[in-house]
């Protein structure tokens, strides 16, 4: 009954790692109903959301300065943990919490077993298995917040292709630059466009280039396309015909990069697809050919 229990645990505890590391995507429907939902107005937060919440940001929380000193989190980190909006402190705790945890619970775990079945465990492989469980969940929160800001920045990147041809459709029909600009930018949804459009509110206020704010844009998220787009059209100066060439330009080269990345991504899916199916080809012949190897084998 314990060693059920222990992999009933095991398992469980191996389950929440995967869905933490690779969660489940969202159904086509939700997706659908999410472009069509009305946008509201973002509520003044409590002061229990203001808090940084949930059980690993509390009880981490006394291990933030030795993570601090210790130079954490890199540079990298910091500027993906600024492009989901996420506190450095809270993501810190969650580290340090998700490696006492790892510390604790395997051995936790292993004394179960000896005391359910007298089996005399140890202490080298607790050790080594404590180790190893806090190392991968003390990396688990980087990898987490890295591919999630990896999808970020390719939700900015698909933004910003589909800003510069609604610029670009604006500008031959007659528009200003700046209306091309606002008009383009009002089309859109999502964490990218309100990006974009902060950027151009910011730079009207402050009376500033557009495209300074939109490359300011680009080093603060880690978009390079961003930057290269204020490079480029700070270079055509400030005559339309020769923005709307640099921009046209522009979108075609980003029109090319996304259909490059969206076949290696289809190739890719399709190479992934491929691996179970050799898996279990592989576990057939096995299936088939052990037997027969094992009765070869006995009667040598």
């Amino acid at each position: 009954m314990i060693a059920i229990l222990l992999g009933a645990t095991f398992g469980g505890g191996l389950l929440a790692l995967a869905y933490g590391l690779h969660p489940p995507r969202p159904s086509l429907a939700a997706s659908l109903a999410a472009l069509h939902r009305p946008v509201r107005q973002a509520a003044a937060p409590t002061a229990a959301e203001a808090e940084p919440g949930g059980w690993a940001a509390r009880w981490g929380r006394r291990g933030v300065p030795l993570l601090r000193a210790l130079g954490l989190p890199t540079a990298s980190l910091r500027q993906d943990l600024a492009v989901l909006g996420m506190d450095v402190d809270r993501h810190l705790a969650e580290k340090a919490a998700a490696a006492a945890v790892g510390l604790i619970a395997p051995p936790a775990l292993l004394a179960l077993v000896d005391l359910g079945t007298g089996a005399g465990v140890g202490w080298w492989l607790p050790t080594w298995v404590a180790l190893l469980c806090a190392g991968a969940l003390f990396l688990a929160p980087d990898l987490t917040v890295r591919a999630q800001a990896r999808r970020r920045r390719a939700e900015m990147r698909h933004t910003l292709a589909v800003f510069l041809d609604l610029v670009v459709i604006a500008l031959a029909g007659g528009a200003g630059v700046q209306q091309a600009l606002a008009d383009a930018a009002a089309a859109p949804q999502g964490w990218a466009a309100s990006q974009l459009r902060r950027a151009l509110a910011t730079a009207q206020l402050a009376r500033s280039s557009v495209w300074d704010e939109l490359g300011a844009l680009g080093r603060q998220t880690g978009v390079s396309e961003l930057s290269e787009l204020a490079a480029t059209v700070g270079l055509a100066g400030s005559e339309g015909a020769r923005i709307r060439t640099s921009l046209e330009a522009k979108a075609a080269a980003m029109r090319g990069r996304r259909l490059a990345e969206a076949d290696g991504a289809a190739q890719s899916a399709t190479e992934r697809m491929a691996l179970p199916v050799v898996l279990k080809f592989g576990a057939f012949l096995i299936f088939i050919g052990y037997p027969a190897l094992t009765h070869v084998l006995s009667g040598l």
